[in-house]
């Protein structure tokens, strides 16, 4: 529905209402759209938020246990693998951006 943004003045509730419930609503000003009245889209609050991120990492925790035994090999992640395939140490992460610093520590 595309409404002037003179005549919306007098019916903005009614727009607003369409908007809500879903109807695309958009002013004009002189013949060209101007701004698109939207819903607001609630986030989920934090608790839901983390409950499906869990959700989530043990669908994948239960699918590459499924892979590993039709392997018969246990598989690992990437961030388990160094950049030739065998498992990363803390101490090789550690220093992977030595080369970015001086000895004093200081930005190259």
């Amino acid at each position: 529905m595309r409404v002037s943004v003179t005549e919306a003045k007098g019916q903005l509730t009614e727009l607003v209402r369409r908007a809500e419930a879903g109807e695309e609503v958009v002013l004009t000003r002189h013949g060209q759209a101007t701004v698109r009245l939207a819903p607001v889209r609630r986030r989920p609050d934090a608790d839901k938020r983390r409950a499906v991120i869990a959700a989530v990492q043990a669908a994948a925790r239960k699918r590459l246990a499924e892979l590993s035994k039709a392997r018969g090999e246990p598989l690992r992640t990437r961030y388990e693998l160094g950049e030739a395939g065998e498992r990363a140490t803390d101490s090789d992460a550690a220093r992977s951006q030595d080369f970015l610093y001086d000895e004093d520590g200081l930005p190259n």
